[in-house]
């Protein structure tokens, strides 16, 4: 991760925090900037793939979750 990403995170995360953002909120976040790693991607296939996962809607994150998460 370069410098200038690096800082564009942490004002990010920095800002979010102040606003309170709600969990989807923060993973919308992490999706953009997922995104934006992918398009760098110079192989086609690879930046495809990477592209499915970071359009994966929340619902279906919080779903795999919480079946990961082990039994109690």
């Amino acid at each position: 991760m370069t410098w200038a990403a690096r800082q564009a995170l942490v004002g990010a995360l920095a800002g979010a925090v102040l606003a309170g953002c709600s969990a989807q909120q923060w993973y919308g976040s992490g999706q953009a900037w997922q995104r934006q790693a992918c398009d760098r991607l110079v192989d086609g296939r690879e930046r495809e793939r990477c592209l499915e996962r970071a359009g994966e809607p929340y619902d279906a994150y919080r779903r795999s979750v919480e079946a990961a998460k082990p039994a109690r």
